[in-house]
Order: C-alpha cells, then sequence, then structure tokens
C-alpha cells in the first residue's frame, strides 16, 4: 500500500537521518548497551545534523519545523536500526521538553535552554513520577515552597528517563497542597544545584542504554524566574502536552513493529526447516499475513492522527486510542515475531529478542493501556450524558 503521508521534501531529509543513523548510531549500538548509557557525542552530531530540535525555533538554532511528520521520520529512521534507547531519548527532548520551554518558556527561559539543546549540547528531562504516583498525578508530593525570590523544592522522583544524564529537570511539584489540580507547578532545577542528587541509575528489563535515575530534592533553592508557565497551571499544562508525548509513542511503537517484522520477514524466506524456507509453511504465510495487515490499518489511523496533530485537532481521546492501540499491538507483533525465530529468537544478538525486552515498557509509560481506555471511556459517557 502507497504511504501518502510524506512529501518529497520529507523523503530528502529520511535520506540525510538514515545517512546520520548509519554512521553514528548503527556501530556504537552494543558499546552504548554495554556502558548502560548513550554517549553523549550522538547528541552533538544530532544537534548538528538536524535530527533534534526540529521545532526550536530558527532564533535559537533549531529547523523551525513544526511539522510531526519530520519528527516521524527520525523515529523511523532510528526504529529501522533497532536503536530503541535513544529514539526514546530522542523523543523525550523533542517531543516533550523542549515544547514546555518553547511554547511556556519566558524570553530568557527560551534564550537560556533552547540553543543548547537544539544543538544537542543541554539534555533536558521532565520529572512527575514519584514511588508514590504514577498515573495519577494527583498523588505527586514534591513540594515547592516560595521564599523570597526563591523557591525551595523537596522530594523525590522515579523512573526519570535521561535522569543522568540531563543538564536540567523540569520538576512537577505541589505550590499550594489546597488548591486541588490548580496547585501543582512545573520548575526547572539544572545540575549543580545544592540539594538536587541522583540516586542509582536504575537497572531496567530492556531499554538498556537509556539512562534512568531517581532523583532527590532536598531543601533545593532556585530562583523565582525558574517557574515554567503559570504558578498553580502545571496540571493543565501538562494534561496540554499530552497528546503530542502519546502519539510520539504511539509512532515508536508502529515504527518499531514495522522495523521487527521487515526483519523476520527476510529471516523467514532466509531460513530453512524440513527442505524449504519457513516462510513457505501455511502458517508463517498466515501469521506474515495477519501482522502486516494490522500494521497497516494501525498506520492509517495513527497517520490521520499525525496530520491532527500537525493542524492542532488532534484531541486527548484520539491520542489515547493511538498510544494504547498501537503499543498494544507493538507487543503482539514482536512476540510473534519471537516464535517465527524460534530458539534464534531467544538469543540478544538478534534484533527481534532486543525489541522483545525493549517494548515492554511501551504499554505503561506515558499512561497505561488502563488509564488510555479509562480516558476513552469517560469520553463516551460524558457523550451520553450531554
Amino acid at each position: 500500500m502507497r504511504r501518502e503521508l510524506f512529501s518529497p521534501d520529507h523523503d530528502t531529509y529520511r535520506a540525510m537521518v538514515r545517512e546520520f543513523v548509519t554512521r553514528e548510531v548503527a556501530p556504537n549500538l552494543q558499546r552504548w548497551d554495554t556502558d548502560r548509557l548513550i554517549a553523549r557525542d550522538v547528541w552533538h552530531a544530532a544537534g548538528e545534523q538536524g535530527v533534534i530540535g526540529l521545532g526550536v525555533p530558527e532564533e535559537f538554532g533549531g529547523a523551525g519545523q513544526p511539522d510531526f511528520r519530520y519528527r516521524l521520520v527520525v523515529t523511523e529512521e532510528l526504529a529501522r536500526a533497532g536503536a530503541n534507547s535513544l529514539n526514546s531519548s530522542f523523543a523525550l527532548q523533542d517531543d516533550i521538553v523542549m515544547p514546555y520551554i518553547a511554547d511556556l518558556g519566558t524570553s530568557e527561559q527560551t534564550n537560556r535552554w533552547l540553543p543548547g539543546m537544539a544543538a544537542g549540547e543541554l539534555i533536558g528531562a521532565i520529572a512527575m513520577t514519584e514511588p508514590g504516583a504514577g498515573s495519577d498525578l494527583r498523588g505527586v508530593r514534591t513540594t515547592a515552597v516560595r521564599d523570597g525570590d526563591e523557591w525551595v523544592i523537596n522530594g523525590q522522583k522515579t523512573f526519570i528517563t535521561s535522569g543522568v544524564n540531563a543538564d536540567f529537570v523540569i520538576v512537577v511539584a505541589r505550590t499550594n497542597p489546597g488548591a486541588g489540580s490548580k496547585g501543582f507547578s512545573l520548575i526547572v532545577v539544572e545540575t549543580g544545584t545544592p540539594g538536587f542528587t541522583r540516586g542509582r541509575k536504575l537497572d531496567k528489563v530492556g531499554l538498556h542504554a537509556q539512562d534512568t535515575a531517581e532523583l532527590y530534592f532536598s531543601d533545593v533553592r532556585v530562583p523565582g524566574s525558574n517557574l515554567v508557565g503559570t504558578e498553580g497551571g502545571g496540571f493543565v499544562h501538562l494534561m496540554d502536552r499530552l497528546p503530542r508525548e502519546r502519539m510520539s509513542i504511539a509512532a515508536s511503537a508502529i515504527s518499531s513493529a514495522q522495523a521487527v517484522f521487515d526483519d523476520t520477514t527476510r529471516y523467514c524466506f532466509e531460513r530453512t526447516a524440513f527442505g524449504k524456507p519457513i516462510g513457505d509453511f501455511q502458517n508463517t504465510r498466515f501469521t506474515l499475513a495477519e501482522i502486516t495487515t494490522e500494521l497497516d490499518v494501525t498506520r492509517a489511523y495513527l497517520d490521520n492522527a499525525v496530520l491532527a496533530l500537525n493542524a492542532g485537532t488532534l484531541t486527548a481521546v484520539d491520542a489515547a486510542k493511538a498510544k494504547w492501540w498501537a503499543t498494544e499491538l507493538q507487543k503482539r507483533v514482536v512476540d510473534r515475531c519471537v516464535q517465527l525465530h524460534g530458539g534464534y529468537g531467544y538469543m540478544l544478538e538478534y534484533p527481534v529478542a532486543r525489541a522483545f525486552i525493549d517494548s515492554r515498557i511501551q504499554t505503561i509509560y506515558g499512561g497505561t493501556t488502563e488509564i488510555m481506555k479509562e480516558i476513552i471511556g469517560r469520553d463516551i459517557a460524558a457523550s451520553l450524558s450531554s
């Protein structure tokens, strides 16, 4: 099926990104996994090549390109190389952290942080999750109290992507404990600030090269000017940007699933059993037929969602549909592809095995599948009562 989503400009950009991945990413994947950390030099190279910072305005050194299709190109090419950890890290930077600074930042904040992020010199993170607060952000206990011209922050965060490499972190904190959902604010804490420490680098099931950390804040003092957006508006700021975050995860899911399927298809017609390629057995062909159909149907929905995101009309409900469906599909596809590989599918030297362990988190972070269904279900109930 011919894909109509991309223009010739996107195709030209894809060729550049593919060359970047071949040169800067593919040769280093094993080393990054072994080190359990992505080297900073690939961030610098990505900044120089325009692989990150796409949505950053040109005045700050970015591409000034808000079209999410260019981000999708990067996602697809990294998935094609099996660079799942880097894909997740770049997505956090471009689809989550940068929009907060670019959309909500003051002139001082945008000048301070955006040029470095676009150049790959600064890595940002966002600290939402806590040991006792995951999907329900109303359970956040980290506090930020105003003391003169400063905020004093106390609390703990966990499962923070890029938590080790991050040069600054946008912290979700309670600034007014009695104000309910209007009591949260977003405040930036930079590396080296007294009282801000990092705990252990968490040992995850998959995405081994992606640094995920625990963060601690003990009487951390930052300037009042480090507030991002409006005081008490943190919850709204988070909700407004969740559709893009969830589309980013959905895009990663379908891209990774497609890459694994393509690799598995080649394997099925190279590997022989009982005197013929295993792709010539009916069960194998039926499985491949089912997978490619599911991928095509899902991609049609996601492509329309990408266009809606570009137009500013993608709803939280439609993003939730994209996120839960694409990530659950990814798990199913990868699992079936492992089965088609037989024993080799369980060997980490094969891309399908690494994809298997990397894919499991997809239905959890960014809002679990169950939370996505709850969002959709509430919308159905609301439509009946209105």
